[in-house]
């Protein structure tokens, strides 16, 4: 029994509903169609189908076994297009992506309309999370990744550093004053972004570090909000609720338009690298060196 095959058969009869269907749709014979099915559950030892003369529906196992022969057949249908692309100068196929999701929203989703213009067969699938996943058992192409690297064999290639800003509302500041020096900041409502306890930066809603004529100062803060949302620690300061430390790229829009005003600005606040992660070996491919080429157009440090 060829297996590949009769998982594309058994797919093919629950699709459609029926095993003569399925015939027509696999270009055999229904006979044909049926001895498929009966050694696939010879080989399982478990019926994947209830038959009646009427109708047939999946057994429970069946169910499940549909859905694994799809993600195993979607696997080969994209290795066969992984050798294709190998063979083939044009960037083509679907491109697999993470970014971390403030830089994600903000600065790579708007710069891909730029890049699907200039690759228009290159389907995208992004995922934008804090998650360091593996680029292999994730089945990612390339990774934007924040932070101190790990040894690894990826190479990484170095981007523009992920600076912050302090900000708040013209209405908090009209109410409470502007801070003129970091200590004044014990003063304020200070609203923080709650990181994960694995992130060297999950002391921030307690500390706030910036460095001024080379000398770094430690403030203590705190705050009536700590949430784990860029957008939703954005909105409170926008809406009056205190002063922000965050990312450049989420607030530039809120403070060219009035909504945000920058505060301290003459001391310098922490920044993280950011890199582009890939594999060596699929750099080969035409869709991802023009990925690479293309973030390094837009954001090499």
């Amino acid at each position: 029994m060829d297996l590949f095959q009769a998982m594309s058969v058994y797919v093919k009869v629950v699709e459609t509903g029926s095993m003569t269907a399925a015939a027509q749709a696999c270009g055999m014979s229904t006979t044909m169609v049926g001895n498929h099915l009966r050694a696939l559950e010879q080989r399982l030892g478990v019926s994947l189908l209830k038959r009646t003369t009427r109708k047939q529906s999946l057994t429970e196992f069946g169910g499940q076994y549909y859905q694994r022969c799809l993600e195993v057949l979607g696997l080969v249908a994209d290795s066969e297009q992984l050798a294709e692309q190998a063979n083939s100068d044009i960037p083509k196929g679907t491109l697999r992506i993470t970014a971390p999701p403030v830089f994600g929203t903000e600065q790579l989703t708007p710069a891909l309309s730029e890049f699907s213009r200039r690759y228009p067969l290159i389907n995208l699938y992004v995922v934008l999370s804090n998650e360091r996943m593996d680029l292999v058992d994730s089945g990612f192409d390339v990774a934007i990744r924040l932070g101190e690297l790990e040894t690894s064999s990826l190479i990484a290639r170095p981007m523009q550093a992920y600076t912050l800003k302090l900000c708040a509302s013209p209405a908090y500041l009209a109410r409470r004053g502007t801070p003129q020096t970091p200590d004044d900041l014990r003063q304020h409502d200070c609203l923080a972004f709650a990181y994960p306890a694995s992130d060297n930066w999950r002391d921030t809603d307690k500390l706030w570090r910036m460095t001024g004529d080379g000398v770094e100062v430690e403030v203590p803060v705190s705050g009536s909000l700590t949430i784990n949302s860029s957008q939703g620690l954005r909105q409170a300061a926008v809406n009056g609720m205190g002063i922000i430390m965050l990312a450049d790229a989420l607030v530039q829009p809120d403070l060219e338009s009035g909504k945000l005003v920058a505060l301290l600005t003459t001391y310098r606040l922490p920044s993280r690298p950011m890199h582009l992660l890939y594999g060596q070996d699929r750099y080969r491919l035409p869709k991802l060196r023009a990925f690479v080429d293309f973030a390094m157009e837009k954001w090499a440090r």
